[in-house]
């Protein structure tokens, strides 16, 4: 039986003659189904969820409706909404928390980490209904899940400025004090009493607030991968979305096999890992999970296509998922390609890329006006 996906995509809201942010969540998502469509921290921001789905065609037939229906909404309104980890011109001055008393509290609580929650992520859940398991699994796949966060990386400005970091999501989203690659756990009891010690130790006020790069759901039977930026291609999307189902799968045949763990244990080198990839993205080195050295991105990828390539062919992936993974690899990252137009254009062209490639359309619409030029320092290559 094919092991069930889905997906949680969180896009930014704004101006399309600005650039700027928007804080129209709530204009954007009237009318929309809450089911699918919904508010986060930032009014400048939503998030969609997917349906659940065996095959990776469906996933990806869900996934661009829902950005379809987003994005006629949003432009009903003069505006778009942009799948990246950043924009560009971002400015927390420009958008405002969502009214409610689980936001308003952790405006209160985390004063700028939450003022600054300008940043964007995609989310994956993979069905894994014993809980026990999904604990063990969670530590089984933690080596590889830098090199998700590569495919994806997708930010590399912050409030106008090229930072040199591919994801600096990531950076942004480091400060929340559960973010990172989580613990090894026995079982799910272990796992599930360190998260209530963090609730009673009044640092998190509840368990949603758990932001471990993977994470066995609160209120699903599923595993979810959460150290991903948000993706302007939907075809990354189903990318990332394959590869963590086929990691999933590889690691369970492991486990049962009663395979030495592929994480000991040792953590510090899972935060190092993440560090590399989101400095360097797809364009320079990567941690190889088998060495702990560094390695050249195509490398790594191609050795992780390698790991899972038995279940990738087990549930009929594997041309599908080959094919975007190389495609991948030729085209750089977003971050990249976002990091070469302002180099030949401004910081607008680059929000114009994410805008079109979030639509789904290979390049961005003529502006009506021609728009003040901001020109952005390329930075220094990724290390």
């Amino acid at each position: 039986m094919t092991v069930r996906i889905g997906v949680e995509e969180e896009f930014h809201i704004v101006e399309v003659e600005t650039g700027r942010l928007a804080p129209r969540a709530d204009a954007v998502l009237k009318g929309l189904p809450e089911y699918t469509f919904t508010t986060e921290l930032q009014q400048a921001a939503v998030e969609t969820n997917s349906g659940v789905h065996e095959t990776l065609a469906d996933l990806y037939d869900d996934v661009t409706g829902a950005r379809r229906r987003l994005d006629a909404a949003a432009n009903a309104h003069g505006l778009a909404v942009v799948a990246a980890g950043t924009v560009p011109l971002a400015r927390a001055e420009d958008t405002r928390p969502t009214p409610g008393r689980r936001y308003r509290r952790m405006v209160d609580d985390y004063r700028m980490v939450a003022d600054e929650q300008l940043i964007c992520g995609t989310h994956v859940h993979v069905d894994v209904p014993d809980r026990d398991l999904a604990v063990r699994v969670m530590c089984e796949v933690s080596p590889w899940l830098h090199a998700l966060l590569a495919l994806s990386a997708s930010s590399p400005f912050w409030a106008n400025t090229d930072t040199g970091y591919a994801s600096w999501r990531t950076m942004v989203w480091q400060r929340w004090p559960t973010a990172g690659p989580p613990g090894c756990f026995a079982d799910a009891a272990e796992y599930d009493a360190v998260v209530q010690g963090l609730v009673r130790s009044g640092v998190i006020s509840d368990v949603g607030m758990i932001y471990y790069d993977i994470r066995p759901s609160a209120h699903q039977q599923t595993l979810e991968l959460r150290i991903c930026d948000a993706c302007p291609r939907a075809e990354t999307v189903v990318l990332i979305a394959g590869l963590f189902r086929a990691l999933v799968t590889d690691a369970r045949a492991r486990l049962a096999a009663a395979e030495p763990p592929a994480c000991p244990g040792r953590h510090e080198w899972l935060r190092a890992a993440a560090w590399r990839a989101a400095r360097s993205g797809l364009e320079g080195a990567l941690i190889d999970p088998g060495t702990r050295r560094e390695a050249p991105a195509a490398q790594v990828v191609r050795g992780l296509l390698g790991r899972v390539r038995p279940a990738l062919e087990a549930a009929g992936d594997w041309p599908t998922v080959l094919g975007l993974a190389e495609r991948a690899l030729a085209d750089g990252s977003a971050a990249h390609r976002i990091r070469r137009t302002a180099h030949h254009d401004d910081l607008l062209a680059c929000t114009d890329l994410a805008i079109a490639e979030t639509r789904g359309e290979e390049r961005p619409r003529p502006r009506r006006t021609a728009p003040p030029r901001r020109v952005a320092s390329p930075g220094q290559a990724a290390a």
